[in-house]
């Protein structure tokens, strides 16, 4: 009884707080706090400052603010309007032609960000002039890359399993291995629906690419040399085991620098507004991080999460049936909440029981990712549509419309998970001396 008390307590304290415009990292100290007051004798400040220091000092989460900052280099510079340039050539081939510039310009460039609202505003900045001057459909640019940006999220370097990592204590090095796979599935999905558009919307074709010639594709194809450099020094590194996520962060912000000081594109302005942009991000996400391990701690003095796990293990669910359970639970969370506060509000009890049920810790890093994606293109507080809407100026109701197939997509795509695991699990296990 103690623990339902306490579950109405904690859960009045935050939607009063949330209600209240107050910052979520804030509102999550503030339950905690009341936590301790009301069910420890444990003094609540004490307790507060060991653990918020704890947290916030753990060397993995260094890794995080490297990766945003190697992020908005490439946002800020002519990096990645070369990246689309030598994309181009390509694409125009595949059925939906340029269009596919959408998803593999979001693919390539979430493996150098990890931020979803990084890799929309660079490839969309790009594409969304060039695809509306060549007649493709609005609904289909806009849908195309709210999806497709989701893929921030997923593909390594991923800001959500670094904050995921870090939750559970968990290599970050093998979950950023484990969402490689799926995310390039994932890509493929999108990149099947545009196919399927093609073939079944013929009369909303535009008029066919000049044909270019396969010497003029490779030779723009130079200005995807770097960024794919890039890609491979950042990722291979962790795929040889020749560096741990962190060392790697390290490394792609120094190879970003040189990237954009070789190519002319990176000055005084542009590196300071990359730095306070890092700064600005890292700072609000290690204060979500700090409250949610503070919440942690109040929580296991209540015997909650213990409980609930307990509760779930007694009504001997199959683990196929609280997956789809907790798909639902994250779907509707996140549209109130994004991505990662959606992780670290929930991580505290839904930890214990993913692990009571038997599910792999590493695979359901990846599934998390999956749902959470859906926040950002699902409204009302779908930060990636927010993005479309201030870029395109459509109402925000048209693009959320724009955006219900790609959902569907990622719906899929947790089916495919559920029946083929293996797609996120089979690389992290078979790669030698993983370093954490």
């Amino acid at each position: 009884m103690t623990e339902f008390y306490a579950t109405g307590i904690f859960l009045f304290v935050l939607f009063a707080l949330l209600g209240s415009s107050v910052w979520i990292g804030l509102a999550l100290v503030g339950v905690a706090y009341v936590g301790m007051e009301l069910f420890t004798a444990r003094p609540a400040g004490d307790a507060m400052i060991t653990t918020i220091w704890t947290g916030a000092s753990s060397w993995t989460l260094t890794a995080l603010p490297l990766f945003i900052w190697m992020g908005e280099i490439l946002y800020r510079t002519r990096l990645s309007e070369d990246m689309f340039r030598g994309l181009s050539p390509w694409m125009r081939w595949l059925p939906g032609g340029l269009l596919h510039t959408n998803i593999a310009g979001c693919t390539i460039f979430a493996a150098v960000s990890g931020s979803s609202a990084a890799t929309l505003t660079t490839v969309g900045k790009m594409s969304i002039p060039e695809l509306r001057e060549r007649g493709y459909p609005e609904y289909m640019i806009i849908g195309t890359l709210a999806g497709a940006a989701t893929l921030g999220l997923m593909i390594p370097p991923s800001l959500t399993l670094i904050v995921y990592g870090v939750s559970i204590n968990e290599s970050i090095t093998k979950l950023f291995l484990a969402g490689v796979i799926p995310g390039l599935v994932l890509a493929g999905l999108f990149m099947a629906y545009i196919i399927a558009w093609y073939y079944i919307k013929k009369d909303q074709r535009p008029a066919p690419e000049p044909s270019m010639s396969l010497g003029q594709m490779i030779k723009e194809s130079r200005f995807l040399i770097p960024v794919m450099i890039l890609v491979f020094i950042v990722i291979g590194s962790m795929y040889f085991g020749w560096a741990t996520a962190t060392e790697a962060a390290a490394v792609g912000v120094i190879g970003a620098l040189s990237l954009a000081l070789a190519q002319r594109s990176l000055n005084m302005k542009t590196f300071t507004a990359s730095l306070m942009g890092a700064t600005r991000t890292s700072a609000m996400i290690a204060l979500i991080l700090m409250g949610a391990s503070f919440l942690s701690l109040s929580m296991g003095f209540t015997g909650l999460p213990r409980a609930l796990a307990g509760w779930i293990d007694s009504l001997d669910l199959s683990p196929i049936v609280l997956i789809a359970a907790l798909t639902v639970f994250y779907i509707i969370l996140g549209m109130f909440l994004d991505g990662i506060s959606s992780v670290v509000l929930t991580m505290a009890i839904v930890e214990p029981m993913i692990r009571q049920a038997g599910i792999d810790v590493i695979w359901f890093g990846v599934f998390v990712v999956v749902v959470v994606e859906m926040a950002q293109v699902t409204p009302p507080i779908g930060f990636n549509l927010f993005v479309l809407q201030g870029m395109t100026k459509h109402e925000i109701s048209y693009i959320s419309r724009t955006a219900i197939p790609m959902v569907g997509l990622m719906i899929l795509m947790v089916v495919i998970l559920v029946i083929w695991p293996e797609l996120a699990t089979w690389l992290p296990e078979n790669v030698r001396n993983t370093p954490n």
